[in-house]
């Protein structure tokens, strides 16, 4: 599957002078190689959910898995907007990532095998089958749920701080 490059902005407000656009790669390497994601979801009452968790991007999507109880789950089938953020715990260097999306449960056996494919490679330790339309681990089954960016946002940091946006259509 193509993807389009997405439209990227220095918002020149919240970026020093000497600062330059972050590139798309280097945010894809990011979302990529990134061990630990925040997702944050939006409770029924409103009040926010936020909580830390491994995923994998593949193919333009960052996708991540939930057991269907799990409080992640419930607020996502009453609201699927959410965002996902990443990046490193310091001020000196680095690029932090604020993925906002829709999630998708992803049913298809075959995409799901290439996802418990990439999880094995990615963490040691987390190997998944695939049944049903779902992982199923050592803790049980899992919904698997696929985010496709509409924007991110990524905060660079050091000497010259910057902030970017990528717009996808």
């Amino acid at each position: 599957m193509t993807f389009k490059e997405p439209r990227t902005e220095l918002d020149a407000r919240f970026s020093s002078d000497k600062a330059t656009p972050a590139s798309w790669a280097d945010a894809e390497t990011i979302l990529e190689t990134a061990n630990v994601f925040w997702l944050s979801t939006v409770r029924p009452d409103g009040r926010p959910h936020v909580t830390p968790l491994i995923a994998v991007w593949l193919e333009g999507a960052l996708h991540f898995c939930t057991g269907p109880d799990e409080r992640k789950a419930k607020n996502l089938a009453e609201n699927n907007h959410c965002i996902l953020t990443t990046g490193c715990n310091t001020l000196a260097d680095g690029l932090d990532l604020v993925l906002e999306g829709d999630a998708a449960r992803v049913h298809d056996d075959l995409t799901l095998q290439r996802l418990a494919d990439r999880y094995a490679e990615k963490y040691e330790g987390w190997h998944f089958t695939v049944q049903n339309g779902a992982f199923v681990g050592d803790g049980g089954e899992a919904d698997v749920y696929a985010v496709r960016p509409r924007i991110v946002f990524g905060f660079g940091k050091g000497e010259a701080f910057s902030q970017t946006r990528w717009q996808f259509s």
